[in-house]
């Protein structure tokens, strides 16, 4: 399928989930685009779903329950089939509706929550899904643009200053805290915002991965509006 995004070899576009899981990752190609135009009334979903915290689990049973118009209808039916494509891939999708994700103030010098850019690390082969159905979407960068936050000299200098241990434990620390895993845009940098209904891999840090890990971040919610995202 024609990329739709276009001059970013970061970017793969698909057009079924068989091509969406099957592409190899690449070069500089680590996000994967299962690129759709979704019918049905996602905002009416999220209407009548209940927050119960700021990130609330939505159940099959859940979606199930709600009573939907003909829009509603059609936009359940989407969801419910990703997540069947997805659990019979093998995955653990959830969906969440989302208020906000808790954010990282304990530390004005380096932040970790997931408004900032970062990659995902696993011990096993895997890639992140995701798709946002209702309000804002992630962004990605390509690896060229961003920094690791931890090599920034006033950074690291913070960070040594906080380890306060003996030199060779100082990169064991980083990992455990999860600092390595975040990025400093470099300037005028141009993220790609992910957009709705689109469902999405992005490659992930592991011992086999053949590229760098995609790097991304949560969007800023809008006040007052729900996401509602699948994510695995």
């Amino acid at each position: 399928m024609k990329n739709t995004f276009p001059d970013n070899n970061q970017i793969g576009v698909v057009s079924t989930f068989s091509e969406l899981v099957n592409m190899n990752f690449q070069g500089d190609m680590n996000a994967v685009c299962w690129y759709r135009n979704l019918v049905g009334d996602f905002q009416e979903i999220v209407t009548k779903l209940e927050l119960k915290e700021n990130i609330t689990e939505v159940s099959t049973e859940d979606l199930l329950a709600l009573q939907l118009s003909e829009q509603g209808h059609l936009a359940r039916d989407v969801i419910l089939k990703d997540i069947q494509l997805l659990t019979d891939f093998g995955a653990s999708p959830s969906l969440n509706l989302l208020k906000n994700y808790e954010r990282d103030e304990e530390l004005d010098f380096i932040s970790t929550d997931v408004y900032s850019y970062h990659v995902d690390r696993s011990p096993i082969a895997t890639d992140t899904f995701l798709c946002t159905y209702h309000g804002p979407a992630s962004d990605i960068l390509p690896n060229d643009e961003v920094e690791q936050k931890i090599l920034i000299p006033e950074i690291r200098e913070e960070l040594k200053k906080l380890h306060d241990g003996p030199e060779a434990k100082f990169e064991k620390f980083l990992e455990e805290y999860f600092f390595d895993l975040h990025y400093q845009p470099k300037p005028d940098t141009k993220p790609v915002n992910l957009g709705s209904g689109h469902l999405w891999r992005l490659a992930v840090d592991h011992p086999t991965q053949q590229v760098l890990p995609c790097v991304h971040r949560a969007p800023v919610e809008n006040d007052g509006e729900y996401r509602l995202l699948l994510i695995c």
